[in-house]
């Protein structure tokens, strides 16, 4: 019976420890005038977070704010007994004042409401902290304030400086500091002039601070209720000075600066506010206040805003050694470096092209010429390509001019053998050669000419039609060679287009080779028709048909991709070429299969309108 009441017992107190270890530490968080008032909002923003993340126990966190500390004859009764009714059946674990009076509250209020609670002192100034009213319970992070290395800090670093203006609210707390910063800046008196704005309203100060004289400075150390009785939150007075004022403004508190401080050594608020989560973790975990000593939370090396430096022309050489400069606005070159770094080489890539082509310009023409060959190897590939299957055509093309180019020469040779040369005849011979050689030059370069970069310039109206028998009289050879019947269908009228007339025909070439290609091999009848119709006021178009296998299922919506062919032996280049010239042109191509055979259809816009008369368009066909 013993043995197992003992052990209920243990069980009990192991179930009633795990409850303790397991309920979240109930924290108070007291605030001196309010949650958003600065800096102490931004000290307990970052002391909630640090708590979170350093305790490893739930935290059930409570705050409240001191609101009578903004005016000396307000009643903390109401506020007591708001706090004892709070806390009445909810054991505090810790209690955090924030800033002197929400610390001086604690204190006076401790035995009638956290007798015997924990607490931490933080925001809270060192001259301010005496020994002998705190308790075992009571562990203090202190803050060490020194208002006349912020005097220094604005003297060195406008030396100009002859009068310093300094901002302090008019709420008790503050009053009280502004006896605390007169001793602190007493040895400057004599030095430069001392001008106080605490017994002002902040509409007072606005229009104080927007005459200041040009070598005057503003202190602003604080203010959270001013002279009116209006209190001021978030730090926006800050904002709402440096807009109006004509004298830089200065601080040691770290959270206004960036929004309108010069800077200069300041406090760091989230430097105290994590020291205060750290001890306040420490007492939650067992240890004993008293028992825990915090140094002081000093200025740290000193900051700029680099905007203010160069609103109040303030130069870099004047701030101490090791300062930090912040929020520097980065210069053309650190902004655009790489366009800069490409556009200078740019431009030096280009003077060393300009003046090579300078000292070079015999070699100019050879250059471009060389480039344009390059960019038009593909074309030529597919145009060679065309030439081999039409080679009958193409030599008997080239054989008259180079067959009367070659029996000039010889002429020529003869001739020169004479003594005296008959000057007269070698120049008609000449000016033969140099005919024949136009007309065989003429020929190559039809080509290699297609898909040229033509401009604007090098484009002209010319009739579709005639597009259409100009490649009917090449393929003519070739198209009486395979057995195919031919026939053209054109439209009565010109069909005008913005065109180079080779361009045009290529395309036309190759849709109608491939066509020709298809029926090889297919049983009769090959019949290959081209029509040309206009669609309205707007568009031409060309229907190119023939029976031969069709085009494959697979291919038919790539049969325009490079290299993407149908024949054994071709290169993928000859309908892919047709497209791009169309649509170089604002047209479009596309293919179907017929019942037997394809149809490629291509469309051009219309430039102008002629006659049947004017170029003699008419139906007519081929057989052979």
């Amino acid at each position: 019976m013993i043995p197992r009441l003992i052990f209920g017992s243990m069980m009990l107190l192991v179930a009633m420890t795990c409850d303790a270890m397991s309920a979240p530490k109930r924290v108070l968080l007291l605030h001196s005038f309010g949650r958003d008032f600065a800096p102490w909002n931004e000290h307990a923003r970052t002391f909630r977070e640090e708590l979170v993340r350093q305790s490893p126990d739930a935290i059930d966190l409570f705050e409240a704010s001191l609101a009578t500390a903004r005016s000396a004859d307000a009643e903390e009764g109401p506020f007591v007994e708001y706090l004892r009714g709070l806390f009445a059946k909810r054991r505090l674990d810790l209690v955090v004042a924030i800033g002197g009076p929400a610390v001086t509250f604690v204190q006076e209020h401790r035995k009638g409401l956290f007798s015997s609670t924990p607490a931490v002192f933080t925001g809270y100034e060192q001259r301010r902290v005496k020994p002998e009213s705190l308790t075992a319970l009571d562990s203090v992070v202190p803050i060490a304030n020194d208002y006349a290395a912020t005097v220094d800090s604005i003297l060195r670093v406008r030396p100009e400086t002859n009068e310093v203006i300094i901002i302090l609210g008019d709420s008790p707390i503050e009053r009280y500091w502004v006896e605390e910063v007169r001793k602190d800046l007493r040895h400057f008196e004599g030095r430069i002039k001392l001008t106080w704005f605490n017994e002002l309203s902040f509409e007072e100060m606005l229009k104080r601070a927007a005459a200041l004289p040009p070598q005057a400075a503003i202190f602003f150390a604080l203010l959270s209720v001013d002279a009116a009785g209006v209190p001021h939150e978030e730090g926006k007075a800050v904002e709402r000075l440096n807009a109006v004022t004509s004298a830089p403004i200065f601080s040691y508190i770290d959270s206004y600066f960036g929004r309108g401080i010069v800077g200069g050594p300041l406090v760091s608020v989230s430097n105290a506010s994590r020291q205060a989560a750290t001890v306040s973790a420490r007492i939650l975990a067992g240890e004993l206040p008293g028992s825990i000593n915090t140094s002081p939370v000093r200025y740290s090396e000193p900051r700029y805003d680099w905007r203010e430096l160069q609103r109040w022309k303030i130069s870099e050489r004047n701030l101490p050694e090791g300062s930090e400069v912040h929020f520097r606005t980065p210069g053309i070159w650190e902004q655009y470096r790489p366009q800069l770094t490409a556009g200078i080489a740019a431009m030096l890539l280009q003077a060393g092209i300009i003046s090579w082509l300078l000292i070079e310009r015999r070699r100019r023409q050879f250059a471009q010429a060389d480039a344009s060959d390059r960019r038009r190897e593909v074309v030529r590939l597919n145009r060679v390509t065309t030439a081999n299957v039409l080679s009958s055509s193409i030599a008997h093309e080239l054989n008259q001019p180079l067959g009367a180019i070659l029996s000039n020469t010889e002429a020529a040779q003869i001739l020169l053998k004479a003594d005296p040369p008959d000057v007269a005849q070698l120049g008609e011979i000449l000016s033969d050669i140099v005919r024949d050689e136009q007309r065989a030059s003429e020929i190559i370069l039809g080509l290699r000419n297609l898909l040229h970069n033509k401009t604007e310039g090098d484009l002209r109206s010319f009739d579709l039609n005639e597009a259409v028998r100009d490649v009917v009289k090449i393929v003519m050879p070739e198209v009486t060679r395979r057995a195919v019947v031919l026939r053209t269908v054109l439209a009565p009228e010109a069909l005008l287009v913005r065109c180079d007339p080779i361009h045009l025909q290529q395309v036309i070439l190759n849709v109608v080779m491939n066509g020709i290609d298809a029926m090889e091999g297919e049983p009769s009848p090959h019949n290959l028709t081209i029509r040309s119709l206009r669609l309205g006021d707007t568009d031409v178009e060309v229907r190119i048909t023939d029976t031969g296998k069709g085009i494959p299922k697979d291919k038919l919506l790539s049969i325009f991709d490079t290299f993407v062919t149908t024949k054994p032996q071709g290169t993928g280049l000859g309908l892919p070429i047709a497209r791009t010239i169309l649509e170089s042109y604002g047209g479009e191509i596309a293919a179907e299969n017929r019942m037997r055979g394809a149809v490629f259809t291509f469309r051009l816009p219309l430039t102008g309108a002629g006659t049947a008369q004017e170029i003699g368009g008419s139906d007519s066909g081929w057989r052979h």
